[in-house]
């Protein structure tokens, strides 16, 4: 489909004027295509070859405008560290509207009303990282909003000690109402006619088997807290840390938005701390899941005139559960075990696993992709050459050839539950920068190689070979700021 046949859905306007803001992007000087995702492409049926267009960088730029389209932003409120913060909202983000059922929005478009002291722009190396992870975490089922393309400019902003030059990336959500949503619609003067009027359009955008329910908007809580718990399990199993779970960060779609100081865990630490301004830990990789369940008791409350907020206060007891029943399904996969259909969900060998890799030192994703080559209990040398100490995973290994011989299993039936949830490839915050530097130097290679890396985290790369090893010692569990 070319551009210009696109068809744009503005399916927000009907709610209340005020709670939102008609606006034009403000264009960058001298903009440069980095980068534009064919998959993404397909999800709203555009040609490839329209990427390539000057039309589609006017279209990233805010210069061009597609049929039916009001670009607009929207308000919204929010906890940030635990705090509550009356008025947020997207502060450098514009919307363009729904194709099919993807909201497309411009990020770094330029200043809104909702800006507060910030310029409006996003530097070309949060960009690059956003778009680069949205990509990887879907390509590992988590998920996610998805990135369509990114642009660099000849336009500067200051970011901490450095002027770097700004950029646009075009991001893809099913929606993009947050639980900051609710809670800013929830404190307006016509509090219980606009908390419905939003109800009802997430419920239509992203729940529409509940529209003709009774007991709607409870159903759709409902099913949020399935969605945040199967969505934390996976970041969990995976090791990555979001940075900044705000309730203006959380989705009502349930998917991950808004990726900040995100990580994937390098060396396995339970307490590791990926953003810097964190100084008290709230967003740890191991209180993830229990903030999670906080922001949706944040939402519950904000729902409180529309729903029986003692009835989704008691569903919500069901989110750890689910959580960890997700979680220990996937976690044995990555061993290569059937413990959940036996009805053994192996906790015991899990938890002395975790405390061995943290012990000994060991990538965490790398141990994983290691073991799924493994070929026989007496050669442990492809993992524990790449132990700081040996010794833990050593004993550990122990007690999982007993399960294993338990199990019955061979190495062969292992692989194959293995190879499909342990991938060789995880996208880790110093192979970013190695692509940031490069991009810096107006060189965009890095940042495509490493985009289909992410896109295709199972397959073979050999010209990247080394980003399979363990993240160098140095810039291991870095903490990165808000900016990043």
């Amino acid at each position: 489909m070319k551009l210009n046949d696109l068809k744009v859905d503005m399916d927000y306007f009907h709610i209340d004027e005020k709670l939102y803001q008609k606006l034009n992007p403000t264009p960058l000087k001298n903009p440069k295509l980095v980068s534009f995702n064919k998959k993404a492409c397909d999800l709203i049926d555009l040609d490839y070859g329209e990427c390539e267009t000057q039309e589609f960088l006017d279209l990233l730029n805010g210069v061009k405008t597609l049929e039916n389209s009001q670009s607009y932003s929207m308000v919204y409120a929010g906890h940030q560290f635990g705090y509550f913060v009356p008025q947020l909202g997207d502060g450098r983000a514009i919307n363009l509207g729904k194709v099919k059922s993807w909201h497309l929005q411009t990020k770094g478009s330029g200043l809104t009303k909702y800006s507060r002291q910030g310029d409006g722009r996003a530097v070309l190396r949060s960009s690059i990282r956003e778009y680069i992870m949205s990509e990887a975490m879907h390509a590992l089922d988590i998920p996610s909003t998805r990135a369509l393309a990114i642009i660099d400019s000849d336009t500067f902003a200051h970011r901490e000690w450095e002027k770097e030059s700004c950029s646009v990336v075009m991001r893809m959500s099913p929606s993009w109402v947050r639980i900051g949503t609710f809670e800013f619609f929830a404190n307006t003067e016509n509090s219980k006619e606009n908390t419905t009027k939003l109800a009802d359009y997430v419920i239509e955008q992203n729940y529409a088997h509940l529209k003709d329910e009774k007991n709607k908007y409870e159903k759709m809580f409902y099913s949020l807290v399935d969605k945040t718990a199967s969505m934390l399990a996976r970041w969990q199993v995976y090791g990555f840390m979001h940075g900044v779970m705000n309730t203006d960060n959380f989705s009502m779609a349930g998917v991950t938005i808004d990726y900040g100081p995100f990580a994937f865990m390098d060396y396995f630490d339970k307490n590791c701390i990926c953003n810097h301004t964190d100084g008290e830990g709230r967003y740890s990789y191991n209180n993830q899941p229990y903030v999670a369940r906080w922001n949706l008791s944040v939402l519950a409350n904000a729902l409180r005139e529309i729903c029986d907020e003692d009835k989704l206060l008691e569903y919500l007891k069901t989110f750890l559960p689910q959580h960890e029943n997700v979680y220990l399904e996937l976690i044995n996969q990555r061993l290569g075990l059937l413990a959940n259909k036996s009805g053994n969900r192996n906790l015991d060998l899990i938890l002395e696993l975790l405390g061995a890799l943290e012990t000994s030192k060991m990538d965490y994703n790398v141990f994983f992709h290691r073991l799924t080559s493994l070929k026989s209990f007496n050669d442990l040398s492809s993992i524990t050459n790449f132990c700081v100490f040996r010794e833990p995973l050593e004993k550990w290994f122990d007690s999982y050839r007993k399960v294993c011989e338990k199990e019955e299993s061979s190495f062969e039936q292992r692989h194959e539950i293995m190879k499909i949830v342990n991938p060789k490839y995880i996208i880790k915050n110093y192979m970013l920068q190695e692509a940031i530097e490069l991009a810096h130097t107006g060189d965009y290679s890095l940042v495509n190689d490493l985009f289909e890396i992410a896109q295709n985290p199972f397959d073979e790369h050999k010209k990247y070979d080394r980003y399979s090893n363990p993240t160098p010692m140095e810039f291991a569990n870095i903490k990165l700021s808000c900016s990043s």
